[in-house]
């Protein structure tokens, strides 16, 4: 039986070798996108900056908003998965 279905099966297996490597691109991508370290880096430049002196209040306040929405939106994925 096992040999009769991997035959009859086999005509499938390119199908399921592409699902399979399409479910890892998107596991990786999600990964790559759900990763808080570039967004706490980017905050950690952010402040540096308006030390500097090269951005406004205004401006950081901004792009801190945004940054820290961002933050949400992947803390609420990582919820989402557990």
């Amino acid at each position: 039986m096992g040999l009769l279905t991997y035959l009859l099966t086999l005509p499938a297996a390119p199908v399921r070798a592409v699902t399979w490597v399409a479910q890892r691109v998107v596991e990786q991508a999600e990964e790559e996108y759900y990763d808080p370290a570039p967004i706490w880096r980017e905050l950690g430049d952010l402040e540096q900056a308006l030390v500097r002196g090269e951005i406004d209040q205004e401006e950081f306040d901004l792009r801190e908003d945004a940054l820290l929405d961002r933050l949400s939106e992947i803390e609420a994925f990582r919820r989402g998965m557990t």
